[in-house]
């Protein structure tokens, strides 16, 4: 079963205090998920349409995995902190090659 990726990118923030507060939720949801936080914050760099937008990577060991703790109780709490029209983003899921 290969690895799956979490890829989230934040195109807008329009409250940063509702980041900080669904942030301080989410990390600890996603850890006790199996999630693995591989990459957190801007480009270093962008080349041909890339957006200068922050960026979040989180590994699980399965498909299942990512959407069982996306689903959790705790993660759930965590998207009610952070409400709705808050941060304008892009979530998905995609499973890598091995």
């Amino acid at each position: 079963m290969p690895k799956t990726y979490w890829i989230t990118t934040y195109n807008a923030v329009k409250n940063p205090d509702a980041l900080a507060a669904y942030a301080k939720l989410a990390g600890p949801a996603i850890t006790a998920g199996g999630g693995r936080m591989l990459v957190r914050g801007m480009p270093a760099k962008t080349y041909e349409e890339g957006q200068n937008t922050r960026t979040v990577v989180i590994e699980f060991e399965s498909l299942d995995k990512a959407i069982a703790c996306h689903d959790s109780a705790g993660y759930q709490e965590a998207l009610r902190a952070l409400g709705t029209g808050n941060v304008e983003r892009d979530m998905r899921f995609v499973e890598g090659l091995e």
